[in-house]
């Protein structure tokens, strides 16, 4: 085979990923991400080791919570990365949707770890084991301390959208009704509390009152139950923390149209098929791309006289208002109606009824026609580069001669003057020779008006 001296060796999955680390590596603004990220893994080890030494179940549900910390400065590693990153010949859209992919990943992988929590506690219910409360409130305080100060500290662009774009939580519910009660008697705390906290230092501040009450219990009547309990009450409010955001960034990677923009788009699309020399708008799809990007494509139908150009960009100019990305397709109505003949019909035919004129089937039901420009409104499928599959555009009706030949009154006898010049298609027709071709079906008319069929003029 041909050797290629300077040919490129492929790098494997490890030193592409070791590359575009060190690509994001490179900014400075990833190491603030990768300290913190560094603390966390420290965090994590010392936790996990107190939870082994207490033997609670609800301090392992908290310490769940700081993963989750670490999987949201990757996240917003990922952020960075994407920002740096054009779009290429295999991503022509960019590369956004990978931090649609990484929110989506980590708050399923949240949801996953509050299951096994619910799994452990139903089988500690049957055998509750003694929890030892040295180290307990330690780790509380230290968790809490780490998650707030990591949430805080680092703008997480994409939970940050996730969040106040999802729907609201029951825990958010529950507290936003209390928080209404507590600002009528106290109006100055209406800055922290409302319209809603955010979820994620809701959900630390929660779970570290139930370890709290679980220390309490424990120190006071050794009341180990409340210590699964605890548990219990930690994984539910994580997972009900974590789905709507979950149920958010799927939809987005489900490219579905966001419910508070179907509205909008409805009313720019009319405003569209109102313009000058637009006839029709069809195969309109919009989707989310990334957090806060829209995407979208149309097809606009325009007259044949009309400038495409301006339509473009009246069109463009309407839509990217919303939608950032936009694919506009522009075609004309190539609508063409059929005629008979190209020449003057002589005034001087004496009867058309001996001409059988043999009609062609129409390709499309009358009902599927729109009655305004003749084309079909809604086809079954999109037609291929939008040429339309219109009747009497490529095929011109057939006139065929009648052989049964009538007297016309007077014995007069008409011969027949060849019109082969006017339709001769050079086509065949089954039954007929190749030679013979097409005829107007004006046959009869005579080469000389006014003679007999003798050849002789009337007297």
């Amino acid at each position: 085979g041909t050797i290629h001296l300077f040919r490129k060796s492929q790098r494997s999955l490890v030193g592409k990923l070791t590359h575009e680390f060190r690509l994001v590596a490179a900014d400075r603004r990833s190491w603030k991400i990768l300290l913190f990220g560094a603390i966390n893994l420290i965090c994590i080890g010392l936790l996990l080791m107190w939870c082994s030494s207490t033997n609670s179940i609800a301090l392992t549900a908290y310490t769940y919570l700081t993963i989750f910390d670490l999987f949201s400065l990757v996240t917003c590693l990922i952020s960075y990365w994407v920002m740096m990153k054009k779009p290429s010949p295999v991503y022509s859209f960019g590369f956004e949707r990978f931090e649609v992919l990484a929110v989506f990943a980590s708050t399923v992988l949240a949801q996953l770890g509050a299951l096994f929590i619910l799994k452990e506690s139903a089988e500690r219910f049957l055998e509750q084991p003694e929890i030892h409360t040295g180290r307990l409130l330690v780790g509380t305080f230290v968790a809490l301390f780490f998650n707030l100060f990591t949430m805080l500290s680092i703008k997480n662009k994409p939970f940050a959208y996730v969040s106040e774009a999802a729907s609201t939580s029951w825990l958010q519910e529950h507290v936003a009704d209390l928080s209404r009660s507590i600002c009528g008697i106290i109006p100055g705390l209406s800055s922290i509390f409302l319209p809603r906290m955010n979820p994620f230092v809701l959900i630390d501040i929660a779970g570290a009152l139930a370890l709290c009450i679980t220390y309490i219990f424990i120190e006071i009547n050794n009341y180990f139950a409340v210590d699964t309990a605890s548990a219990i009450a930690i994984a539910l409010m994580t997972f009900g923390t974590m789905y709507p955001m979950s149920v958010y960034s799927g939809k987005v990677l489900l490219q579905t149209t966001p419910p508070h923009v179907i509205g909008q788009l409805d009313k720019l699309l009319r405003e569209v098929s109102t313009l000058d020399g637009v006839l029709e708008v069809r195969n309109e799809h919009f989707w989310t791309l990334g957090f806060g990007t829209l995407a979208g494509s149309v097809h606009v139908r325009i007259r044949r006289d009309a400038n495409e150009q301006m339509v473009l960009a009246h069109v463009t100019n309407r839509l990217y208002t919303l939608v950032s990305t936009l694919t506009v397709q522009i075609f004309k109505d190539d609508w063409i109606r059929p005629t008979l003949s190209s020449v003057p019909i002589a005034n001087n035919i004496l009867n058309l009824s001996d001409h059988h004129i043999i009609p062609m089937p129409s390709l499309k039901a009358a009902d599927n026609l729109n009655p305004v420009t003749s084309t079909p409104a809604k086809p079954s499928s999109p037609p291929p580069e939008f040429s339309f599959n219109t009747p009497g555009k490529n095929v011109s009706p057939v006139i065929l001669l009648n052989t049964q030949t009538k007297p016309y009154g007077l014995g007069f006898n008409h011969g027949s003057a060849p019109y082969s010049s006017v339709l001769n298609q050079g086509l065949g027709i089954p039954g007929m020779g190749a030679a013979q071709g097409f005829r107007t079906g004006f046959a009869n008319v005579p080469s000389r008006y006014g003679t007999n069929a003798r050849g002789q003029p009337r007297p």
